[in-house]
């Protein structure tokens, strides 16, 4: 079913970046030791399991791609896939070794890769371009408002937009992992991410976002934390609503309401509008409704951005990992929202 949304959550040239978690001293004697070069982005290289360069501060490669993929399919999600070390991917790594008995460093040491390497799975894998990936229709997307509400939908703007999303990969790293694919052609085979299908988390009790570290995380009846998601969680202008709420409902392929008086920074000369259904859509491809009026949880079309820029008070993280989480809840999932 659709949603017609009116609401607080897009980004209007709301761009500050977020100040990154603190590295201790530990963790910044390993960044020196994984700033040596690292193998090529092969499939080789990413499925070797004897690759343990230490991950931190500084790291590119594949060692990075490896400890991404790995991360992702243990639920602990780095956001977009990129093959360099940054804030999410520290995130997603000391959530990760919190949530698994280790020291939450941030850093991927040889314990953490120990932990990670019991998935023996390939990390990498090929994939074969089909009619329908590149069958469109793409769309360019423009900035402005009024002018997405001329489009009949919001769809991919290219293959290769939409082949990212589903390998939850950056667009520039499928490129890296594959220079002679043009990402328009039925039958290319590329190499991609092998990241896990979007599934309902088994267990969850409650979803808790955290302002601390920009996360929405899902835990059990206990208060084991059994999934994390880099999030953007509002800005000094519109805070993130703290307190203890409701999941009211779950909406797939939203279409956004938008009312330029709900914005503090919208352009006086705009108009409410309807803005298609579709995964550039100013919400993404699911909405998570709360109990407090004009806010909820949703996907987004740049999710290269989670967790690197503010937001307009409501929660947003990438349209894979915002599809997990709609999986995993029901109507009156509690959703404790906490500084």
């Amino acid at each position: 079913m659709k949603a017609v949304l009116a609401t607080l959550c897009i980004v209007v040239g709301v761009t500050a970046t977020l100040a990154a978690p603190p590295v201790d001293a530990a963790s910044r004697t390993h960044a020196r030791a994984a700033r040596t070069t690292s193998p090529a982005l092969t499939q080789e290289s990413v499925d070797d399991a004897k690759l343990t360069t230490t991950v931190g501060p500084g790291s590119k490669g594949a060692a990075v791609l490896r400890a991404e993929i790995l991360l992702d399919r243990a639920l602990f999600s780095p956001g977009e896939i990129d093959a360099s070390y940054g804030t999410n991917v520290q995130r997603a790594i000391s959530g990760y070794q919190a949530a698994n008995g280790l020291d939450p460093s941030g850093v991927v040491d040889a314990a953490t890769w120990k932990a990670l390497d019991a998935d023996t799975a390939a990390a990498m894998t090929k994939y074969t371009v089909t009619d329908a990936d590149v069958a469109g229709p793409f769309v360019t997307i423009p900035h402005d408002m009024m002018a997405k509400a001329k489009l009949p939908a919001l769809g991919y703007s290219s293959a290769l937009e939409e082949l990212g999303e589903r390998f939850h990969a950056s667009p520039d790293l499928l490129r890296r992992l594959n220079p002679q694919a043009s990402f328009r052609k039925a039958g290319e085979t590329l190499l991609v991410p092998s990241v896990r299908p979007s599934a309902a988390v088994p267990g969850a009790a409650k979803v808790v976002v955290a302002k601390a570290d920009s996360t929405v995380s899902i835990v059990d009846a206990s208060g084991k934390k059994l999934a994390q998601f880099p999030a953007s969680t509002g800005s000094d202008h519109d805070p993130l609503p703290i307190g203890q709420w409701t999941i009211k409902g779950i909406s797939r392929d939203p279409v956004f309401h938008y009312d330029p008086s709900l914005f503090w920074d919208a352009d006086s000369k705009q108009a409410k509008a309807k803005i298609a259904a579709g995964p550039n859509n100013p919400v993404g491809v699911v909405w998570l409704d709360l109990s407090k009026p004009h806010y909820g949880i949703h996907g987004t079309p740049e999710p290269s951005k989670i967790g690197k820029t503010q937001s307009h008070g409501c929660i947003r993280l990438t349209n894979w990992d915002a599809l997990t989480l709609a999986q995993s809840v029901v109507a009156g999932t509690p959703a404790e929202l906490k500084e």
